[in-house]
């Protein structure tokens, strides 16, 4: 054989292999958008700054920015320029659930990764870190979590903040009478009104309560971190061309410093509806996420 006909015979296979690569079938949930049209995403009412609903219009927050980054590489990799998205608000009960059996397909909010949680669904890279701590008025004596014994205290349902709390006051035996409610904001209420004394969530999301309170002068976060947790956005399990394509975005967002930017808009500058800052400073955790974006749950 001459080499100009083997040249040729090396070329029109390179060519039917990479026409056999493009032609790959698509699976997963990235198959279920492109055949339907449709990406769902499970959305929340009150996790601030994350992700949640503005005046019953529309959804905002640092979480859902970088969801709807997602969303515009699902439009490019899938040729959907006019990709329909639909949002279906979700609580921390039902949210895995909701993903599981279809309803929606991808949900960046304030879901903690861990492993307990892997087992159930897969998460992309981490999108922050956090610690658990305790929301109290300023001048209701209380500063750590001793002083909670046989007090009322607050948390979310469904949270691995509840899961932690319920077993601190089983194995060191503070009496605690604790209250769960639906959401953030409802559990923020239940502390306002003076029906519990403390509420116990990611320090995070307690200064985005604290912005929104009547006098956010009235209220500050104290006690020991109960535990660092990373979040991520949750997608279905064993759903490797979906993750690789929403870590890919998240990496990008850090490498290039655009999440810098994001964060900075929710997190040190005035947030919707009331233009309260909640001056929360980037962690030495978060510069390290954001120098190396990974998946890792902490726990």
């Amino acid at each position: 054989m001459n080499f100009a006909k083997l040249a040729g015979l090396m070329v029109a296979a390179g060519i039917l292999s990479g026409a056999a690569q493009a032609a790959e079938p698509l699976s997963g949930t990235l198959q279920k958008i492109k055949e339907t049209g449709v990406i769902t995403l499970g959305v929340r009412d009150s996790s601030i700054p994350f992700n949640y609903n503005l005046g019953g219009v529309r959804q905002v927050g640092y979480s859902y920015d970088i969801n709807t980054k997602i969303v515009e590489a699902v439009k490019d990799q899938l040729k959907l320029p006019n990709l329909q998205v639909k949002e279906i608000p979700i609580t921390s009960q039902n949210r895995i659930t909701l993903l599981q059996n279809g309803t929606i397909d991808i949900e960046c909010g304030s879901t903690t990764n861990n492993l307990e949680r892997q087992k159930q669904a897969s998460f992309t890279n981490s999108i922050f870190i956090i610690g658990t701590r305790i929301m109290v008025k300023k001048d209701g004596g209380i500063k750590d979590w001793a002083d909670l014994k046989g007090k009322n205290v607050v948390t979310t349902a469904g949270t691995t903040s509840e899961r932690l709390l319920r077993k601190m006051n089983d194995d060191q035996k503070l009496g605690m009478n604790i209250i769960s409610t639906k959401d953030h904001g409802q559990s923020f209420l239940t502390l306002e009104s003076g029906r519990a004394v403390a509420f116990m969530m990611d320090d995070a999301l307690l200064y985005g309560e604290r912005a929104k309170a009547k006098n956010p002068n009235d209220w500050i976060v104290v006690g020991k971190p109960q535990s660092r947790e990373s979040y991520g956005c949750m997608i279905r399990k064993d759903d490797a061309p979906f993750k690789k394509l929403s870590d890919n975005v998240i990496a990008g967002l850090m490498k290039d410093g655009t999440i810098n930017t994001m964060y900075a808009k929710w997190f040190q500058q005035p947030v919707p509806p009331k233009g309260l800052n909640l001056d929360f400073p980037l962690s030495e955790d978060m510069k390290t996420l954001f120098k190396n974006p990974n998946d890792k749950a902490l726990d």
